[in-house]
């Protein structure tokens, strides 16, 4: 029998590539979003919905399981009950939906912002101590899907919480650093060792796929390396492979300090400049992806060989 997947936020990069992956694998999916996919696959379903109200969705059949990638993600950029709108009533909503159509499985694309900024290491036995207005929702969805997990013996959920991914399609931090590198140069705002957790996106689906097939009723995640790479070894890495005449320059972080405060106006003005993204630039997030290592899941040569496969999906231009 064909499996049957429901993927809630299908249009986002994550959700794309997930989309393509499943289809490949002779799935049908159906693609649930607000906004209108990135590209259309034949054979799958899409589906325009809000997350935060899903009383009148219907799906013909049998689904098999949920992925839950539905999110106000960017930070800081949205007021902050936008985040709690749609991140905790999507959860809600999800849930609710699987009750209703008898669904057992979900899988949750959480995020790492659940253990707070830190420049110590964090594994999955760390406690979280969000602060941020996303961070605080992804860890309260979590815990509304434990519950729903929790009503029911039989019922099964992955918690996922993803790093930093990139890959085709991301248009976030790495997308800029390939940018700027292809242009000859990278400048490290402040220092070069912030340890800089991350994931190509092949590899988070891999994660999450071992993770959904095994036998364990709940599995917690993190999804990143286990390398702890600093932000020098990934340029250094992109340099080596890709942009062997880039320059590199570093700015001291009394500059970077100095300009996140001269920012501070400019982002109660709505402009898209924010201090608290310049600082997070000059921020380790150091994380330990415990299960995937106690699993045996680890990868080598992961991160070159990551941007390698990037490069090749990408045509070489890493966007």
């Amino acid at each position: 029998m064909v499996q049957c997947s429901v993927i809630f936020g299908g249009s986002g990069f994550i959700g794309t590539h997930l989309t393509r992956r499943l289809v490949a694998e002779g799935q049908r999916v159906i693609s649930v979003d607000i906004k209108p996919p990135r590209e259309r696959l034949s054979g799958v379903d899409y589906l325009t919905e809000d997350v935060r109200d899903l009383s009148q969705m219907k799906v013909p059949g049998t689904v098999d399981r949920i992925y839950n990638l539905a999110a106000v993600h960017t930070t800081p950029g949205h007021p902050t009950h936008e985040y709690y709108e749609t991140n905790i009533l999507g959860a809600t909503e999800i849930t609710a939906w699987a009750r209703r159509n008898n669904i057992g499985e979900i899988v949750f694309t959480s995020s790492i912002s659940v253990y707070g900024p830190s420049e110590e290491a964090k594994s999955e036995t760390t406690k979280p101590t969000p602060e941020s207005a996303y961070g605080w929702s992804k860890f309260l969805a979590e815990r509304i899907q434990k519950n729903w997990m929790e009503e029911d013996d039989s019922r099964k959920l992955v918690i996922c919480r993803p790093a930093v991914i990139f890959g085709h399609g991301e248009g976030g931090n790495f997308t800029r650093m390939a940018k700027l590198l292809k242009r000859g140069f990278f400048i490290f705002p402040g220092r070069k060792d912030t340890i800089k957790a991350c994931f190509y996106v092949g590899d988070l689906l891999d994660a999450i796929e071992f993770a959904a097939s095994n036998n364990q009723r709940f599995t917690l995640l993190n999804g990143c390396y286990p390398d702890r790479y600093t932000l020098e070894q990934i340029v250094d890495t992109f340099r080596q492979h890709h942009f062997p005449k880039a320059k590199t320059y570093l700015v001291p972080k009394v500059i970077v300090y100095t300009a996140a405060q001269l920012l501070r106006p400019f982002s109660a003005l709505g402009l898209g400049i924010h201090p608290d993204r310049v600082m997070k630039l000059v921020r380790s997030t150091d994380i330990i992806p415990s299960w995937l290592t106690e699993q045996s899941q680890q990868k080598e040569s992961a991160l070159s060989n990551a941007l390698n496969q990037w490069g090749k999906e990408s045509q070489g231009r890493f966007d």
